[in-house]
């Protein structure tokens, strides 16, 4: 018998879709310093030319923004930036209403910012914040209850092993694992075949039929889709972090592919919350902004992950410069 709660088992449930959509439960919080309803207030922003005493022009600007997102993103093994085409739908256990209620609307805010619909009170979660006082052992109980949520065994789906391992076992105060899907961005439909797929008419294996209506060596007619993802909250590890930075640093890593092992100290970003959550940012950076206008942005059809990741680098670079110039005048 599963050792899991009965409100987390229903929700998982729902977030893969196993049962009918229907209100997310959410019971009593455990302990958590930033379980705390937060006042009103704007997030501070670090300034995009500038970080800390070290004011960063030109071709400097450039190399490092260029790092920034290649070191902060982690698309599925093979495929391309995924980012999510379709309604996203946050639920949150294990936390006390208002705190849950206040982290749903804050990542569903970002994305209507973004142009991502966000679901209505009652919608089958496709994002599941779960806090929790074992981070590690909670999602090793997940994976051993649910595995094939966890594990589609398609290496085009999800970031692979190492990100797998340290899912289950990194000792990270926040930890996520998402689900992505190459789509046909003609008909909206899978275009890879997964485990379990069969011929409705034969009943033999089948792999999903696409018809190619422009052959190009440069772009590509399947695009990524986020699908899903389950993100824990270790509420004894947040080391002092405020309700409104936690919510805001969920909402980047619940609406992109971020590699939570990447080294975010040079950047500034929200990224870097844990390590000094006294001088980090208040919420999103304007680098952070820059970086998720750029995802939704970009043209999701080149057919090359490196050429995606270099337009994405180029808007957040153009989107800086621009900031500069107009508070220089």
């Amino acid at each position: 018998m599963s050792s899991l709660s009965a409100s987390l088992v229903l929700t998982l449930a729902l977030w893969s879709g196993a049962v009918p959509a229907q209100a997310v439960p959410q019971t009593p919080a455990a302990r958590t310093s930033a379980a705390q309803t937060p006042a009103a207030q704007t997030p501070t922003t670090q300034g995009s030319t500038q970080l800390g005493e070290v004011v960063v022009e030109g071709r400097q600007l450039e190399a490092l923004i260029r790092n920034f997102v290649i070191d902060v993103s982690q698309p599925a093994n093979n495929r391309g930036l995924a980012r999510w085409n379709r309604p996203v739908c946050v639920g949150a256990v294990n936390l006390r209403s208002e705190v849950g209620q206040y982290v749903i609307d804050r990542i569903s805010d970002v994305a209507r910012e973004l142009e991502v619909e966000a679901g209505e009170p009652g919608c089958r979660p496709n994002v599941l914040i779960v806090a929790a006082v074992d981070g590690a052992g909670l999602a090793s109980a997940l994976v051993e209850d649910r595995p094939r949520n966890f594990d589609l065994r398609h290496n085009g789906t999800d970031a692979g092993t190492r990100a797998f391992r340290n899912f289950r076992t990194g000792d990270q105060p926040v930890r996520w694992w998402q689900i992505s899907m190459p789509i046909d961005s003609e008909t909206g439909t899978r275009a890879v075949r997964l485990p379990g797929d069969i011929s409705p008419s034969t009943g033999a294996p089948a792999a999903p039929s696409i018809n190619v209506f422009a052959a190009s060596r440069l772009r590509t007619q399947i695009r990524d889709d986020m699908v899903r993802s389950v993100i824990i909250v270790d509420v004894d590890r947040l080391a002092g972090a405020s309700l409104v930075q936690l919510a805001d640093y969920l909402a980047l890593v619940a609406l992109a592919q971020i590699d939570a092992e990447a080294d975010t100290a040079p950047y500034p970003t929200i990224l870097n919350l844990f390590a000094d959550p006294a001088s980090a940012s208040a919420g999103l950076t304007e680098w952070d902004r820059s970086y998720l206008t750029a995802l939704y942005e970009h043209d999701q059809l080149r057919i090359n992950r490196n050429s995606q990741v270099r337009a994405v680098a180029e808007a957040v670079t153009r989107d800086r410069r621009e900031a500069a110039g107009a508070a220089a005048e």
